[in-house]
């Protein structure tokens, strides 16, 4: 029986409209209720704030050991010769006998000897390594190739062999002619360079499709099909990657993919995902878009180190077989790639999870044409990434039910709702309590004499500079990731990369907190986000 995996469209279920009212009802609710405490009694209302703040104590703390060990762990993975474990693989035997008294001790190594160990046993159970292949697709709208060039090159310079990969752009036919012409050029371009090279236009005005990326990507997932049976290859041994235009994949990600692919057993039902940094362009960035893309780089690189909440971000891999029988991505959302985690998590039941790939890709700061439009180009891009918020709606849906209509055990299920939920209420509340709260107790109940409500802002100061220590190892660490500082700029811009940090609180209230509220609000008067607003990224030459 085909599970429905499908998003609403249209009118809802009255369950799954309490589901998509419920993330905003309780992020207002939260705000509303330290305004209620506090004029009741603001000793009540102290104490509700206090344990708010205190929790960002824990979270500074947790950020600033995660931040650290992920870019410790990042560096050790990107210094591994991936292609030679992969080389391994190929006789796993000998290699085991040749690598097993080894002393140049690299990055998992023992975990590569116990790989080798348990694939000479099992022999014929695990793939050929010369016989796994990538499909890399890469999701394009109208972008030009000074854009859509560096992204194909840096898959042509990945350390796996060319002539395994098999390269698909997939273009919007309402980019217009222009893009259809710059399409045709690069297919030209590039034509022989991989196994190859192949054009998906998609058709626009499909019925049950939004305005979005996941349409592209099925569509371009459905071409491969064809051809992967047109051609008689091995679709159990084919791994599928999304792009964004933007993308430039580090030298060795293929590799890495394709190694654990191999190696893991249930591969099937895994996804790949890698660390997303936004470090392109970071130098040509302004301040505002500098904050936010190292921000969300930071938290790319702490969920890596914490796989149990992993879920699937931007570019990720997965295997051609499990995508085909899942019919792709979800044509109606703009936050597929989320989305992805919940759509194969059902269609799985429960045996499915993301599997952190210690490799980077690479994506771009937003740049647009003048300061004020980069401010409102980086705002849309956030909305969209908080619009995730409508997956609690999809998963709650799927968990508040009778035991015999649920596709997964209850208590499975629930650690993973509760987690999406409280992300996204965290998100619109914590900056601006944090900001702000300090005052509300004494401002709402100014007869009062209580010393807590007085001393309060004055204790939340101190609790935040202990909590700041986060933001001191991430300024560090930030200064140890950036890609090295361009010629055209002076010693004096690496000032301007320290002072940007100043605009922490400003934007984690304009970029975080409102664009939260903005997408939750929409959920709760049921006017849905279909489009998916394209983030100009200017290429400064």
């Amino acid at each position: 029986m085909r599970k429905n995996l499908e998003i609403p469209q249209g009118k809802r279920t009255p369950i799954y409209r309490f589901f998509e009212i419920l993330p905003g009802v309780i992020s207002y609710g939260a705000i509303i209720l330290l305004f209620i405490l506090s004029w009741v009694d603001p000793i009540i209302g102290s104490i509700y704030l206090f344990i708010i703040i205190a929790s960002t104590l824990v979270k500074a703390v947790s950020v600033a050991y995660r931040t650290f060990q992920g870019y410790r762990v990042i560096k050790e993975a990107k210094r591994v010769d991936w292609r030679k474990r992969m080389e391994d693989l190929e006789n796993p035997h000998e290699s085991f006998e040749r690598l097993r008294d080894d002393e140049n001790k690299s990055y998992h190594f023992s975990e590569h000897l116990a790989n080798l160990k348990m694939m000479a046993a099992m022999g014929s159970e695990y793939p050929n390594p010369k016989k796994v292949y990538h499909v890399v697709i890469m999701a394009a709208y109208n972008e030009g190739e000074e854009v859509l060039r560096p992204s194909i090159e840096a898959v042509k310079n990945t350390t796996f062999p060319n002539d395994r990969i098999i390269f698909v752009l997939a273009y919007e036919q309402r980019g217009g002619e222009a893009m259809a012409k710059t399409a045709a050029s690069l297919a030209k371009e590039y034509h022989g360079v991989f196994k190859d090279f192949i054009l998906s236009e998609h058709p626009d005005n499909l019925p049950g499709e939004i305005i979005g990326k996941g349409p592209n990507l099925t569509y371009a997932g459905h071409e491969v099909a064809k051809y992967v049976a047109a051609k008689k290859l091995p679709i159990e041994n084919i791994i599928v990657t999304s792009l964004d235009s933007d993308n430039h994949m580090a030298p060795k990600y293929l590799d890495s993919v394709a190694y654990e692919f191999i190696t893991h057993p249930n591969r099937q039902h895994l996804s790949y995902q890698p660390v997303s940094l936004f470090m392109n362009n970071i130098w040509d960035a302004p301040a505002p878009s500098r904050v936010i893309a190292v921000s969300n780089s930071f938290f790319n690189v702490i969920t890596t180190m914490r796989p149990h909440v992993l879920r699937n971000f931007a570019s990720h891999s997965q295997p051609l077989q499990a995508l085909q029988a899942m019919n792709y991505w979800s044509k109606r959302t703009i936050v597929e790639d989320g989305h992805q985690y919940w759509r194969s998590l059902f269609f799985f039941e429960g045996d499915y999870s993301v599997l952190p790939i210690r490799i980077p890709i690479y994506q771009d700061a937003v740049i647009d044409e003048t300061l004020w439009k980069t401010i409102k180009a980086q705002f849309v891009q956030v909305r969209r990434w908080y619009y995730g918020a409508s997956d609690v709606a999809y998963v709650g849906s799927r968990l508040f039910v009778k035991k015999e209509n649920r596709i997964m055990p209850f208590w499975q299920l629930f650690p993973k709702f509760w987690r999406l939920l409280d992300g996204h209420i965290t998100l619109a509340i914590l900056a601006p309590i944090v900001a702000f709260g300090g005052w509300v107790p004494m401002i709402m109940n100014v007869s009062s004499h209580a010393m807590v409500a007085y001393n309060l802002p004055n204790i939340v100061s101190v609790v935040e500079t202990f909590a700041s220590v986060g933001l001191i190892v991430s300024v560090l660490v930030s200064f140890k990731m950036l890609p090295k500082r361009p010629a055209k700029y002076r010693k004096t811009k690496n000032l301007s990369m320290l002072l940007q940090w100043i605009l922490m609180p400003i934007t984690s209230i304009l970029y975080q907190s409102l664009a939260a509220f903005y997408s939750q609000t929409r959920l709760m008067l049921g006017r849905y986000m279909e489009k998916f607003d394209v983030t100009k990224k200017i290429v400064k030459k």
